[in-house]
Parts: C-alpha cells; sequence; structure tokens
C-alpha cells in the first residue's frame, strides 16, 4: 500500500473516513475495498454491522486482520446521537450512505423515506459544513424522475424501439461491423415506416447526411435506429444539464426521488454559500453480492426488497418472477465492485472530485425488467443445475404489487462524460457475467435457508 499516487501522480495520504450506513450493501464493499487495498481508517456508523462482521471480528485462523485497528464500529442511529459530530470531526471525510431506498417503501411509508432522505441527512450536511470536513454524499438516478422520451406521443418511432434493438445497434457501431442481412429482413421491413419520421428530427439531419455515403443502404437503417436510440436530447441522462421531473403529488413514489434532490440542492448550496467541499454520487442500480435481503431469512417475510432481491427470492423458491405492469420498464445495471472502484477515485482525488456530481452506471448494460427476469432465470439454472420453470414469469400491477400510489420511470441511461473526463473511470462488467456472480453467491448463501423456510409446516390460521 506504499507509495501509491492518485491520477495526478502525486503521493496518497492516510485519512479518517466516518462511514456512515457501513453496514449496509454498498459500505460493506466499500469497507472491504479500503480495508484490503489502502492505508486508510474508517470509522463505520450503522445500525446493523451484519455484513461487515467478517471485518470485524478476529479470523479463525489466529492470526489478526491486515488492517487490525483500521476499521471502527460504532452503532448508532443519526436521527438522535450526539456522538455523530465527534465522529465527522475526528474524520477527514465523511460518507453518506444512509437511506430508505426501497421502492415498496416509497408508497407504504413515504413521511419515513422523506425524513430518512433529507432531515436526517440535514445534520450531517450541518457538520460537515461547519467543521470544514469534505462530504461525499450518495444521492440516486432517481433524482432524474421521467425522462423527456416519456412525453412522447405513444405512436412516436421513438417510443417504439425496443432497447434490444439499441443493443444490437450499439454492437455495429462499436465493431464496425455489419452481419448478412438477410438474417434481419423481417426486422428492416418493420423500420421502413420510421425510418422517414426519424430523418426528420432536426438533431440527426447533420449526422444521417454523412452517413448514407459511407454505408450501404441497409446498413444505413441500422444506423438510423442507432442514432435515435441514443439521441441523449430524450433518453440520455446528464448530471448538468438534464431535467428533474417528477410525477404528481399524489403518487407517493416520487417521495424518495424529490428528498434526495432536496438533500443534493442543500450539498451544492452549502458549496456555494459556504465553501463546503462536496461530491455527490447518483448510484444506476449497482447490483451485486449481500444486496438487499432474502424475505423471510435475512428480513421480514412480508418485505419487498428491490428487484435483484426480489427476483432472487422467486428463483430460490421456484417461484415464477413477479413483473410489474408487465415489466416494461428499461434499466441499466453496473455491478457493486466496478462501481467501488470509482468510489476510490473520487476518495483519493478531491481535486478531481470536488464540486461534482457523478452518474455511476454502465450504459452498455441495459435491458427491460422483464429481460432481465429472463435473463436471470437462464443464469440461474445453469448456476444450480436445475431447469427453469414451465412458467417463468407472471404479470402483476404496480398497484397490486406497490399499493396505491405508484408511478416509474420509463427509462434510466446514464451519461458518462463527467466522470470518464474527471476521474478516468469506465465500467468493466457484463450484465451477464455480473449476474453470474451475483447469483452463485445467493444461490450458495441462501438456498438451504431458504429450504429449510419452505419445509416449515405453514402456521394454522
Amino acid at each position: 500500500m506504499d507509495n501509491r499516487l492518485d491520477l495526478d501522480g502525486k503521493p496518497i495520504k492516510p485519512i479518517t473516513i466516518c462511514m456512515i450506513g457501513a453496514g449496509g450493501f454498498i459500505g460493506s464493499h466499500l469497507c472491504e475495498k479500503l480495508m484490503t487495498e489502502t492505508p486508510h481508517t474508517v470509522l463505520a456508523v450503522d445500525v446493523y454491522n451484519d455484513k461487515i462482521k467478517h471485518l470485524l471480528e478476529q479470523p479463525a485462523s489466529g492470526q489478526p486482520h491486515l488492517w487490525v485497528g483500521r476499521i471502527q464500529f460504532h452503532r448508532l442511529n443519526i436521527k438522535n446521537d450526539s456522538r455523530l459530530e465527534s465522529l465527522i470531526k475526528m474524520s477527514d471525510l465523511t460518507i453518506n450512505l444512509a437511506a430508505i431506498c426501497t421502492p415498496a417503501d416509497y408508497n407504504t411509508r413515504p413521511l419515513d423515506t422523506i425524513y430518512s432522505n433529507f432531515i436526517d441527512a440535514l445534520p450531517v450536511v450541518r457538520y460537515c459544513s461547519e467543521n470544514s470536513k469534505r462530504l461525499i454524499h450518495f444521492s440516486t438516478c432517481e433524482v432524474y424522475g421521467k425522462t423527456i422520451g416519456s412525453f412522447l406521443p405513444k405512436d412516436h418511432p421513438l417510443r417504439k424501439m425496443p432497447c434490444s434493438f439499441r443493443f444490437f445497434a450499439t454492437l455495429l457501431r462499436r465493431h464496425q461491423w455489419m452481419p448478412s442481412m438477410c438474417a434481419h429482413e423481417a426486422f428492416l421491413t418493420s423500420l421502413s415506416s420510421s425510418t422517414s419520421s426519424l430523418l426528420a428530427h432536426p438533431s440527426l439531419a447533420s449526422k444521417m447526411a454523412s452517413m448514407r455515403p459511407r454505408w450501404g443502404a441497409e446498413r444505413f437503417k441500422i444506423e438510423v435506429v442507432m442514432v435515435g436510440m441514443d439521441e441523449p436530447d430524450f433518453y440520455v441522462l446528464k448530471e448538468d444539464e438534464s431535467p428533474c421531473i417528477f410525477g404528481p403529488i399524489e403518487k407517493q413514489r416520487w417521495s424518495y426521488a424529490c428528498a434526495k434532490q432536496l438533500i443534493e440542492r442543500l450539498v451544492f448550496a452549502e458549496g456555494a454559500e459556504n465553501g463546503l467541499d462536496f461530491t455527490i454520487v447518483r448510484p444506476f442500480n449497482w447490483i451485486g453480492p449481500r444486496m438487499d435481503f432474502i424475505p423471510g431469512v435475512d428480513g421480514p417475510s412480508e418485505g419487498v426488497p428491490r428487484v435483484l432481491a426480489c427476483f432472487s427470492n422467486n428463483l430460490l423458491r421456484r417461484e415464477p418472477l413477479k413483473l410489474v405492469d408487465g415489466g416494461q420498464s428499461q434499466r441499466t445495471f453496473v455491478y457493486i465492485k466496478d462501481a467501488i472502484e470509482a468510489v476510490l477515485l473520487m476518495i483519493e482525488n478531491p481535486d478531481r472530485a470536488n464540486g461534482h456530481i457523478f452518474n455511476v452506471g454502465n450504459p452498455d448494460n441495459e435491458v427491460t425488467v422483464k429481460q432481465l427476469a429472463e435473463i436471470m432465470t437462464e443464469v440461474y439454472s445453469k448456476v444450480t443445475g436445475e431447469p427453469p420453470l414451465e412458467v417463468p414469469t407472471i404479470d402483476i400491477s404496480s398497484e397490486e404489487f406497490y399499493g396505491e400510489g405508484y408511478d416509474d420511470s420509463d427509462k434510466r441511461i446514464p451519461d458518462m462524460t463527467i466522470i470518464n473526463r474527471q476521474l478516468g473511470w469506465n465500467p468493466k462488467t457484463s450484465l451477464h457475467d455480473l449476474l453470474d456472480s451475483t447469483l452463485t453467491y445467493q444461490h450458495k448463501t441462501y438456498a438451504e435457508a431458504i429450504r429449510k423456510v419452505m419445509s416449515k409446516p405453514a402456521a394454522a390460521s
């Protein structure tokens, strides 16, 4: 760990980090990274420490960890504990990961959601500002709300292009390659009616004019689709340009996004008026081991975790995966280990990270939720050797699944320009590889516990 240099070639000095929410999914992976690859000290703040016990407890071998003395766990609730300010004062950097961030809670616990993500975060921002301490605040990609593209007319050609075609076209662009077009005749025929509409879009005109001489007529049609799907004005979310568009007040699903946006604005204002050194992180669906919980095993039986844990729970129980409103929403997914690399760059390159908001995601790993379910079913079958279910998915309405007041965004594609420019970071792990790693962990960790739960006789009513 000696002689480590930052991106500008300067030596990286050991620092003390107050990590609020260290016992959660992201916090546990970040603590691991900091303990195994850096000389930094972590004051780990949380109510629970189950996911970082392996870092805190003495190894079975009796040999001390290499990081002995560099991680301390402080069990406290930031809502009402006076020790928080003293921990922030002791640190060079505070990282705030604390949040209620499960969509099922946004409708059923909107007050808790708002308090957790805004009110409870206020003292953290204030203590950092008043004591001149640097802050890395974790926000969410949900602050973007709905995309501009979601307000296009339903019959607009850009609303009809499935993301699988976008992925296919991206491959063409990257590899400068075109397969035999005979296999795609039906696809191209279906495009004929929409190509003229796409060409009419003013922001595409100059690019289209330069493309036709370079590509054959058939490849040109494919490129039209690619450009339409990648049109940033409609779908790609930029930290410094994209508007934040939420649904009606009665749709309480937006309580989380609104609270997160407001605390972002407060952090930004503290930087502008009082000189707070800050970085804001907007995660786009970070996926990996230890994410959320499995209901009835390490979480409440009636609990509803986020999509990957929900689908994992169904797979472990050999139940059909539930597709909310048909699973048509589109999402991008990034592997937790890739994302943690980005956070470490923010920690150790303050001159490049301070004052910035960073999208952290993988735009190449975009699928519909329905496609995610199909891929997870395939990967889990491979991991376990079990045959896939005859009926792998079932549709369920959002109202039935989440309750009244649910709303959703259509798709979230992160623009990666700023984080690439400032930190040189790009994600590496494909969707298939990250699911293989995650589902292997889920099966190894939970399969036996699920069998025991399911073998218990049902309680008499």
